[in-house]
């Protein structure tokens, strides 16, 4: 893996096209997002892989949501649901398994989770791949989580979308590190 991370930026997914990972290269990218910091090795996430096949098919049951939630959406928005995971070559959902009871609080558990998905965005950049990591309304609905197999303590943490960049971006600006860095001393 290359590591060149002072360049890391996310591609927006209808930007991203082939070549994506191999097999052997998307298993490495998701060993390495599990690597993180997880108090209690409670493990509060999975995967889950969108095979191309299945696109479509998502594609319409978001169509089919969208209007269901908003009964005005107009033929740009439908199109733009209904192609929503159908332009990077992989696609990988997080899927955070959170335990309500267990003595590592709840929100330490959203938090690894979390990581899950930056350090998946970071591996992705170390192969030499662009990645998005999206949610939207889509990660919050139940029809969704359903038709994606979720149980009912299972949450979409992020879609994670990865290829190559079909163009380059402009850098963003970014804060400056000593608009952000305090030090504290008593």
């Amino acid at each position: 893996m290359q590591l060149d991370l002072l360049t890391r930026q996310s591609v927006p997914s209808r930007l991203l096209g082939e070549p994506g990972p191999s097999p052997q290269q998307l298993r490495e990218m998701l060993i390495v997002a599990s690597r993180v910091p997880d108090h209690g090795s409670v493990v509060p996430w999975r995967f889950l892989r969108v095979a191309p096949a299945s696109r479509a098919p998502l594609g319409e049951l978001l169509v089919e949501r969208a209007q269901a939630r908003n009964p005005e959406i107009d033929a740009v928005g439908l199109r733009k649901e209904r192609l929503r995971f159908s332009h990077a070559p992989e696609v990988i959902v997080v899927v955070g398994c959170y335990q309500q009871d267990h003595r590592i609080p709840l929100i330490e558990q959203q938090h690894t989770s979390a990581c899950v998905c930056f350090s998946l965005l970071q591996a992705a950049q170390a192969c030499g791949f662009a990645a998005q990591w999206l949610t939207g309304w889509a990660a919050y609905d139940e029809s969704v989580q359903r038709y994606l197999g979720l149980q009912s303590h299972e949450t979409i943490v992020g879609f994670v979308h990865i290829g190559s960049a079909k163009e380059v971006l402009p850098e963003r600006p970014r804060p400056a590190l000593d608009s952000l860095l305090q030090e504290f001393s008593v």
